[in-house]
């Protein structure tokens, strides 16, 4: 265990640009492990009224800012990525905050294992207090070829974005675990799951501590109940039939499509009356826990299921430390969702109407077209607060 963190098996995760750091942890965190993307938190501290964001401004200049006074952080990467002295003061204003946020959500973590996603782990030094560094690697030219088609950045630029992080054997000198994440889900999945078990075979109290107990059965003469539990890639199979069916074939996703999408989210399933009834998708992400998807089936009391998908939902997204809920919801389910969600906290809201800068960039990333949003605050202490 680790000594700056007792009680806590921490797992520092680093590798470089585009290899799937983010995706090892959502695996991990389906495993049962806190996960924290510190590269995350740095925006945060940037963003108006960040901790980080007053200084920056200053060290760099206006420029920086677009007309509603955020720092663009295109232009700042264009700077830095290009002239080391300024990433390096960058860095000396960032990472100080950064490391004050990792350490507070470590240490208020309820899960005996943790997982700090950092790019920088091993050269801010936050490596030397992690039980474990695990690094993810891939092929640079797949990294490149990432790069252009999910962050639409040039050939160039991708590859000048690759050569300023050094080669990636460099990072893996440090590895306890590699794990190389250029195949299928399924393929990084089994690596990551066999690390753990590891962590788990040694640890039995970690082990137990992460144990969720199963749902017992419905009595028999008893009331259909609802019952909910995190879906597991496992369940790919049943989750794509089941939406196809809630869906009338209009949403049809193969096993293969779940299993990539758990790369990114997790599931909540619904059982009512001993059958599958209702799915949600969800994610943490940077501190803001969105639901973006949820099936019903035909008939199934959304008034039921609604609510207990929600709540555990919020209680999954409260052990991930989140500060704030968005769920999306289709114009024509609004009011249905609102009723049956009455009295949980989450009410109609706009982009507009969110105070939070990282609350409202979460919106933007996450909400579909045309979706309306139900927003709920999930706790008052936020981890960099606004100064």
């Amino acid at each position: 265990m680790s000594s700056r963190w007792p009680g806590k098996y921490v797992i520092g995760l680093t590798g470089n640009i585009a290899t799937g750091k983010s995706v090892v942890r959502k695996m991990l965190e389906h495993l049962g492990a806190f996960g924290l993307d510190a590269d995350a938190l740095s925006h945060q501290a940037i963003a108006p009224g960040g901790p980080a964001y007053a200084a920056v401004i200053k060290h760099f200049g206006e420029w920086l800012l677009t007309d509603t006074r955020e720092i663009n952080r295109n232009r700042l990467a264009r700077l830095v990525f290009t002239d080391p002295e300024a990433l390096a003061a960058l860095e000396a204003i960032i990472h100080p905050v950064v490391g004050h946020g990792v350490d507070f959500l470590v240490r208020r973590a309820r899960s005996p294992v943790a997982v700090i996603e950092a790019i920088k782990l091993i050269e801010a030094g936050v490596a030397k207090h992690c039980d474990a560094v695990w690094v993810v690697h891939v092929p640079e030219r797949l990294q490149e070829a990432r790069l252009i088609s999910k962050r639409k950045m040039t050939r160039p630029e991708a590859r000048q974005r690759i050569a300023a992080q050094g080669p990636q054997a460099e990072k893996l000198k440090y590895a306890d675990v590699a794990i190389e994440n250029s195949g299928s889900f399924e393929a990084t999945w089994s690596q990551v799951q066999a690390a753990f078990n590891q962590i788990i075979r040694s640890a039995p109290a970690t082990a137990e501590a992460l144990r969720v107990p199963e749902a017992p059965p419905p009595g028999i003469g008893q009331p259909a109940t609802v019952r909910v539990r995190r879906g597991m890639p496992s369940d790919a199979a049943a989750i794509a039939s089941f939406i196809k069916y809630a869906t009338h074939g209009q949403v049809a996703m193969s096993r293969g499509d779940v299993m990539a999408a758990f790369g990114e989210k997790a599931y909540m399933l619904a059982d009512y009356g001993g059958h599958l009834a209702a799915i949600a998708g969800w994610k943490v992400e940077n501190l803001v826990a969105r639901v973006d998807e949820m099936y019903v089936a035909p008939n199934a009391p959304l008034d039921k299921l609604a609510p207990a998908m929600l709540e555990a939902v919020e209680s999954a997204s409260r052990d991930l430390q989140s500060e704030a809920a968005l769920v999306f919801v289709t114009p024509l389910m609004a009011g249905a969702a609102a009723r049956a969600l009455a009295g949980r906290g989450f009410s109609p809201t706009t982009l507009e109407q969110l105070p939070v800068a990282a609350w409202l960039e979460a919106a933007r990333e996450s909400r579909p077209p045309g979706a309306e949003m139900l927003f709920k605050k999930l706790r008052d202490d936020r981890v960099l607060r606004p100064i």
